[in-house]
């Protein structure tokens, strides 16, 4: 297939894709809940690079709830509406850039009867601008780190939580 970017060497055209996994010390059922049913709460806190976060349809979250989110990423600030795609209590979330061309999966997979939960993020840059082309290593490098420190920090944030929870009881 005809591709202009790649004749004039303007690099990749396909997506980017960064890609963590750690254990959490929490059931699917409870880090579900932390990840999709309150996502309008908790996103901030997992990424602080989120600097406004809106939800723009009413009611619970769900298939289908539309988002709005400004970032500030290196010092780049960018505002983009999202939608979730995949709503699957304890196994899947899934959200998709509606204005820009991402998508983020978070996997559930319960590893010790309800007590850990083997928690795999992915975050997908589905096309790089053509002026960002040059920079693709730095551009790859940089959302490979982000699904690693993503991960790190659900994981640290729900384990505190479930911490303090214990204590108080």
């Amino acid at each position: 297939m005809f591709n202009l970017g790649n004749m004039l060497n303007l690099g990749s055209t396909e997506p980017i894709i960064g890609r963590a996994s750690t254990l959490v010390e929490c059931s699917t059922k409870d880090l579900f809940k932390y990840l999709g049913e309150d996502l309008f709460q908790n996103y901030p806190k997992w990424s602080p690079e989120v600097q406004e976060l809106e939800q723009l349809t009413p009611g619970p979250v769900q298939l289908g709830t539309l988002g709005r989110q400004v970032r500030l990423d290196m010092g780049r600030r960018s505002e983009s509406r999202f939608k979730i795609f995949t709503f699957e209590p304890g196994v899947r979330l899934v959200l998709a850039g509606v204005s820009d061309p991402f998508r983020c999966t978070y996997e559930l997979q319960d590893m010790n009867l309800e007590k850990s939960t083997k928690l795999t993020f992915s975050f997908e840059l589905l096309e790089l601008l053509v002026v960002m082309r040059p920079f693709e290593g730095l551009v790859r490098s940089a959302i490979k780190d982000g699904a690693e420190r993503t991960v790190q920090n659900i994981k640290r944030l729900v384990e505190a939580e479930k911490s303090m929870e214990s204590s108080a009881t």
